[in-house]
């Protein structure tokens, strides 16, 4: 799935909810650009799954911009109908994650 989504990433072919452009206008750690969002897919990996979401699988991507800037990207695949959906961006709270890799209990 990730390389799927990297791949429709890199050529542009990809949208952002309303939700996720939301979001990264009132980011609380400072607004998230399109190209910052970008550079964290394509640098990033899978930390959780959701195959279960509707209408789409999704996964929880943790990637860095060119600038090192952590970011967690929520992107819905859907395979059959050719397209990458940004739900929802973020700059993870350290405190709320290890390594912005795993959760906080």
């Amino acid at each position: 799935m990730l390389k799927a989504i990297q791949d429709y990433v890199k050529y542009g072919k990809f949208l952002f909810s309303k939700h996720a452009r939301d979001e990264m206008e009132t980011e609380e750690f400072g607004e998230i650009k399109e190209k910052e969002v970008s550079e964290a897919v394509l640098s990033g990996k899978i930390i959780e799954s959701y195959p279960e979401d509707e209408p789409y699988p999704s996964c929880l991507i943790y990637g860095r911009t060119s600038e090192s800037r952590p970011l967690h990207i929520v992107c819905a695949y859907g395979k059959d109908d050719g397209i990458v959906i940004i739900i929802t961006v973020y700059q993870p709270d350290p405190g709320k994650w290890i390594d912005f890799e795993r959760r906080k209990i």
